[in-house]
């Protein structure tokens, strides 16, 4: 039987590492927590985004300027 692994642990492990963390924040604060997360990891992927157009916009450093105003 294969076993459910994440970064080592198993079902077990998770279970009450679940259960330790309901008991640090309380049930009310879980939520909070995650909504706040969840705005971090969407301001990191719109800021990556940002940073794909701002590098394909960008003229290429070997190219001469009159090339790039023709383009």
């Amino acid at each position: 039987m294969q076993n459910l692994l994440f970064m080592g642990l198993g079902g077990q492990e998770l279970i009450i590492i679940l259960i330790i963390v309901l008991l640090l924040f309380g049930a009310k604060k879980i939520p909070e927590l995650m909504r706040g997360a969840g705005q971090g990891v969407r301001a990191f992927k719109d800021g990556m985004k940002e940073m794909e157009t701002a590098v394909k916009d960008e003229p290429k450093a070997d190219q001469k300027p009159e090339e790039t105003a023709q383009a």
